[in-house]
């Protein structure tokens, strides 16, 4: 049994056993489990039996197949870089605002937009992997993993700002950015609601024998399901492309006190939907089980907070500053 299997095995549950009691125990049950779940376009038949089949669904698309493992080793250990350089960045960041360094951007004169998932360099890599990401599906399946790999994405591009010396090429790096956020939502969406759709028509439909995919439902299929509620193009992903832009326009037109608490209040609310999505995903995956993606989710999870505690100890660092600066101002201005 391959790794995508393995993970398939606790999710699949009363869908694999209807698939098993209909095909009689035979061996073509693997493939068409396999085909709903990366089934893009699902047909309704008109039935005349609307008490046990008011709705007769069959997949009117065929898969390609997937991709060698070694493409799969790839892609993890490509997630596994993005993740390890993100967080290094992150625990740098939260050291330096501990010792009152200053924002180098880099280590050893190697800037950091070269390293980061979010950069110019290595973003292009991540829109690559989840526009394939319908065909992997050894070592790191995109269906299960891929919504990590872009709340990685998303961390990292609010965390950390695009390094350029002049507005234009700022603006320039900053619109790809947002371009790029963009694109790996839609992307991911393209992977992953075929498979929460074929969780749901595995899980609660029945074979009716017409044909290998054919199903009898009591409801209407639903595109994405309804069991999960997450999708790639969200709130999250609007908040944080909102969030980019301000910080685009307090770049090029200068920070005001109005535009810089603006920026810093759609900041605040983009960490707040990839907190929530991060939380609601590590829940998701320990109801249905497999533990590499629980520790996938939680790892992502723990980077997560770990930015947004920087930001908060940054934020209160900066209030206690204001304030003693203000009781100073107070005291000069009595003497």
């Amino acid at each position: 049994m391959s790794s995508y299997d393995q993970m398939l095995a606790p999710l699949l549950g009363a869908g694999r056993s209807a698939w098993t009691a209909h095909d009689g125990g035979g061996g073509g049950g693997e493939a068409v489990v396999r085909q709903i779940l990366k089934c893009t376009r699902w047909q309704l038949e008109e039935t005349t039996d609307f008490v046990t089949c008011p709705y007769h669904y069959y997949c009117d698309s065929s898969y390609p197949g997937d991709y060698h493992a070694a493409v799969g080793v790839l892609v993890a250990a490509f997630a596994a870089y993005c993740f390890l350089s993100t967080l290094a960045f992150t625990v740098l960041d939260l050291a330096r605002s501990g010792g009152g360094g200053g924002g180098a951007g880099g280590v050893r004169g190697i800037r950091r937009k070269y390293l980061l998932p979010s950069g110019p360099f290595l973003l292009p890599l991540v829109l690559l992997v989840l526009a394939k990401g319908q065909r992997i599906n050894a070592v790191f399946p995109l269906a299960q993993l891929g919504p990590a790999l872009l709340l990685l994405l998303q961390a990292s591009a609010l965390a950390f700002r695009n390094e350029a010396d002049g507005d234009i090429r700022y603006a320039v790096l900053e619109a790809s950015t947002v371009s790029g956020v963009l694109h790996a939502s839609l992307y991911l969406d393209a992977v992953v609601l075929p498979y929460y759709t074929g969780l749901e028509a595995l899980r609660w439909s029945q074979f009716s024998g017409e044909c290998a995919t054919c199903l009898c439902r009591m409801e209407p299929l639903v595109v994405g399901g309804t069991a999960v509620r997450y999708r790639g193009l969200s709130k999250t992903a609007l908040a944080i492309i909102f969030a980019l832009c301000s910080r685009m326009v307090c770049r090029i037109y200068g920070e005001e006190r109005l535009s810089a608490w603006t920026r810093s209040a759609l900041e605040a609310a983009g960490w707040v939907f990839v907190a929530a999505d991060a939380v609601y995903l590590v829940g998701w995956v320990a109801i249905e089980g497999g533990a590499v993606a629980v520790l996938a989710y939680s790892l992502v999870a723990g980077l997560v907070f770990l930015s947004v505690f920087g930001k908060v100890y940054r934020f209160l660092a900066w209030l206690e500053t204001r304030q003693s600066q203000w009781k100073s101002s107070l005291c000069h201005s009595a003497v």
